[in-house]
């Protein structure tokens, strides 16, 4: 199983990012993928999820802000984040599944939310 983020970067708030999570080595389309997010000195929270039937998952923290979709023919996964905030800030990480307890992450991308 290999995952790759991209796509984080630094942004005022108010502002966007669109990251992307490549994956390979499991049946993408068939598996539910997930972005959490660990902030500096705090736990991985689930931030958002994308079931294969195309039900999805958002934080409270991040409903109306943040979208998640998926793109099964390239086998990757997207979040769309809007009106950012500072408390954003935090390194992405995506997952098949909706356990956060796999050991199957990518190796994150940073976003920070500062002016």
């Amino acid at each position: 199983v290999q995952l790759v983020e991209s796509g984080g970067g630094l942004v005022q708030p108010g502002g966007s990012l669109r990251l992307s999570c490549a994956a390979s080595g499991f049946d993408f389309s068939s598996s539910a993928m997930t972005w959490a997010r660990q902030a500096p000195g705090k736990g991985l929270e689930r931030v958002s999820s994308m079931y294969s039937n195309g039900n999805r998952y958002y934080a409270d923290s991040v409903k109306g802000r943040f979208t998640i979709s998926r793109d099964n023919a390239k086998n990757t996964v997207y979040l769309q984040m809007n009106n950012l905030k500072p408390e954003d800030t935090a390194v992405y990480r995506c997952a098949p599944g909706v356990n956060l307890s796999t050991r199957y992450w990518g190796q994150g991308t940073q976003v920070t939310v500062s002016s």
